[in-house]
C-alpha cells in the first residue's frame, strides 16, 4: 500500500508460511523430551533445577501451558499459538487467561515478567524455556 516490504525472513500478515506443515512438530514449543538440560536453566532463579526439589504447586504448569508461556515470551501471536499447537483461538485464550489467575498478573507482559523473576523462564538463551521443574508431569 505505502510502498513498505517485509523485513527478509519475516512473514507477511495473513501468510500461511507461518503456519506448521502437516507432521511439523517444531512450532514454538518443543516436547519435554527434546528440551536441552543443565544449560543456562538454573541461572538467576528461586529453585535450582539440580537440587530434585519441585517447585510448589502455584509455580508449575502443564506442557501445554509452558509451551503457550513459552510463546508469548518471544511475541507470538495468540492466532499462531492455536495453529502451531493444534488449538482453537479461544482455547489458546482461555489457557492464557488461567496463568494470568495463577500469577495474579493484569496482562502478557505482566505475566512473562513475573515468570522470569521467580526464574519459570531461563536466562541467557534465546527463545526462552520452561525447565522440566516447573513442569506438572501427566500420569
Amino acid at each position: 500500500m505505502y510502498g513498505l516490504t517485509p523485513l527478509r525472513g519475516s512473514t507477511a500478515v495473513g501468510s500461511t508460511a507461518a503456519l506448521p506443515k502437516a507432521g511439523d512438530r517444531r512450532g514454538p514449543c518443543r516436547p519435554a523430551a527434546e528440551r536441552a538440560s543443565g544449560r543456562g536453566e538454573s541461572a538467576g532463579r528461586l529453585h535450582d533445577a539440580g537440587s530434585g526439589t519441585p517447585p510448589p504447586d502455584t509455580e508449575r504448569l502443564t506442557a501445554l501451558d509452558a509451551c503457550i508461556l513459552e510463546g508469548i515470551a518471544v511475541g507470538t501471536s495468540t492466532v499462531e499459538l492455536a495453529a502451531s499447537l493444534y488449538l482453537s483461538r479461544k482455547g489458546v485464550e482461555y489457557r492464557i487467561g488461567l496463568m494470568l489467575r495463577q500469577f495474579q498478573a493484569p496482562n502478557r507482559v505482566a505475566l512473562v515478567s513475573r515468570a522470569h523473576s521467580i526464574g519459570m523462564l531461563t536466562v541467557g538463551t534465546w527463545p526462552p524455556r520452561v525447565p522440566k521443574n516447573f513442569v506438572v508431569q501427566a500420569d
